[in-house]
């Protein structure tokens, strides 16, 4: 009798597991994804682009659960204006007055909550790292999931780069900077696809 409700116990706690539905990894598609930015100083604005150079979604039920991805940071271009690429400017970005790539190739981000509020509609967490320097941000995002388990998702938010120590004539740390001053967030659109999903 004891060896039956054991061997009972035994099959419900590997039928309770087998039912318990892990996360699916989602691979992203890498080059139909997008990552634009936008930076703004007194005298004008900048733009351009950055390649995500790999990146996982998670997704359990049709749901957005997780995710991280790394990004290419020696891949930084210019794309504003009549002579982009401005090499000047992209140099100076990769430079360590800004994200010092030779010291810093790759910024990462991974998902540590995604929220669903309704619909698409996401509210993302997540632990953002540049220059070696770990910040958590919160951002809004719209995030489709199709009935293959493929993925869409964009979202588009600023950062404030001074908390990533990239503090180069920022007014919260200099004074007098004129129409030197450049202002202490960028602008980040991002539009992430995995397999054939399409935004």
């Amino acid at each position: 009798m004891k060896k039956t409700n054991l061997l009972l116990m035994l099959l419900f706690v590997v039928g309770l597991t087998a039912a318990i539905a892990k996360p699916t990894p989602v691979k992203v598609n890498t080059k139909a994804s997008t990552f634009n930015w936008l930076a703004k100083k007194v005298t004008g604005e900048h733009y351009g682009t950055i390649n995500i150079q790999d990146g996982t979604l998670m997704v359990d039920k049709g749901k957005l659960t997780g995710g991280d991805f790394t990004i290419e940071m020696n891949s930084l271009t210019n794309t504003d204006g009549k002579d982009a690429p401005n090499q000047r400017l992209v140099t100076h970005l990769k430079s360590a007055d800004f994200f010092d790539v030779e010291k810093f190739p790759a910024s990462t981000f991974k998902i540590t909550k995604a929220v669903p509020k309704g619909g698409e509609n996401y509210d993302i967490t997540g632990d953002l790292t540049i220059k070696g320097v770990k910040q958590s941000v919160t951002f809004p995002a719209k995030v489709k999931v199709d009935a293959k388990g493929n993925v869409s998702a964009e979202a588009k938010f600023d950062v404030d780069r001074t908390k990533f120590g990239l503090q180069y004539r920022s007014g919260s740390f200099f004074e007098n900077l004129g129409d030197k001053l450049i202002y202490d967030t960028f602008t980040v659109d991002v539009k992430i696809l995995t397999g054939t999903a399409a935004i």
